[in-house]
């Protein structure tokens, strides 16, 4: 019995997984740091490969995660041809220190401010970092959530993948 449940429990996982590759980004507005409105459906008609990672200048692996990719970053644009949208739910007064931050880092990605529980309706997640896998035609991929030492190694496994198709 305790076989069956494990299987149905797979099996539902599997099914919800798959819905989620097929979902096209959400009709969701994000501002840029100087304060132009764009629609996140538009990152996705780029034609390229984009991760968009969730952050938040107070989350400690939201940095570590953005750190360990801008160390990657330059030569997975140029072997992917990729793109990373990083994009802050800091609240409107936090959101002050954001591009002085994004300078200190030497972040090289483009970073845009969105609302939190907007972007977190929008996408459905709780937690930061939050990290989307978006393929050239605009469909999330892949979603991770959280960071640890070596989650951008199997980022970086899932844009190979996509790069190849």
């Amino acid at each position: 019995m305790n076989f069956q449940k494990i299987t149905l429990f797979a099996c539902a996982l599997l099914f919800s997984i798959t819905m989620i590759a097929q979902k096209p980004l959400p009709d969701a507005e994000v501002k840029t740091l100087e304060g132009e409105t764009l629609n996140l459906q538009d990152l996705g008609k780029s034609g390229k490969i984009t991760v968009i990672s969730f952050w938040a200048t107070w989350c400690k692996p939201c940095n570590n995660e953005l750190d360990a990719i801008a160390e990657l970053y330059e030569d997975w644009q140029e072997e992917y041809d990729m793109e990373l949208v990083a994009i802050t739910i800091d609240t409107r007064r936090a959101f002050a220190k954001v591009p002085g931050w994004v300078e200190t880092k030497r972040w090289d990605y483009r970073v845009l401010h969105g609302n939190e529980t907007e972007m977190q309706t929008a996408f459905n997640f709780q937690t930061i970092p939050q990290t989307i896998l978006v393929d050239q035609n605009g469909n999330v991929v892949y979603r991770h959530n959280g960071y640890q030492q070596g989650d951008e190694i199997e980022l970086e496994e899932k844009i190979a993948e996509l790069a190849k198709k």
